[in-house]
């Protein structure tokens, strides 16, 4: 089975995308989502992070996420120790649902596929980019965020003209019945290789 990664920057829409490939049937593996679940249940990923950041990562067993948010993004070599707890154990859990997977190929989802060369264990990858303006509008409507923290987690983020050079497929973002459109090409065209 063939591995498409599937990126873009916060409020690209990414996740707007993988939908679009669930509803034709493709196996997506949401790497975000399963790092959130996996910092909650992983007993290695909660000592590890304990050990880095403090106890107040942890609220009743639950990630304390605007915490960790609110430190790792002002920090770059905080957020690359967070990043080295908990991918490792992500793509771990990632190969193992792969085997459980059908098709001719399944999306993985990650939203730093570039920064942390995941990438290169994909066979193709999928950049979803959109107008840093409407990301910014996007992430304010989708979870109540400011827009410095917004602003401040794109900084963190490499910019689509660095990630443009690495992907084989960008999806621009903006109208999502051309999106839609695009997915499908897309999807034929991955069905065939």
């Amino acid at each position: 089975m063939k591995v498409v990664g599937l990126t873009g920057g916060i409020g690209s829409g990414k996740t707007t995308v993988a939908k679009m490939f669930i509803a034709l049937g493709v196996p997506v593996y949401i790497a975000d989502d399963e790092a959130r679940r996996l910092t909650n249940s992983s007993l290695i990923i909660k000592r590890k992070l304990t050990d880095l950041l403090g106890i107040k990562v942890y609220k009743n067993g639950v990630l304390n996420r605007k915490y960790v948010a609110d430190i790792i993004f002002k920090d770059k070599d905080l957020l690359n120790k967070v990043n080295k707890i908990i991918h490792p154990i992500v793509s771990l859990h990632f190969k193992r649902w792969m085997k459980n997977q059908e098709g001719i190929y399944c999306i993985k989802e990650a939203a730093i596929l570039f920064e942390n060369d995941g990438y290169k264990k994909c066979d193709l990858t999928i950049l979803v980019i959109a107008p840093v303006k409407e990301r910014i509008s996007r992430v304010l409507n989708r979870d109540g965020s400011t827009k410095k923290a917004i602003e401040t987690r794109i900084k963190n983020q490499w910019n689509d003209d660095k990630k443009c050079k690495l992907t084989d497929i960008i999806i621009e973002n903006i109208d999502l019945i051309k999106t839609k459109e695009k997915v499908r090409e897309i999807h034929l065209f991955l069905s065939k290789i």
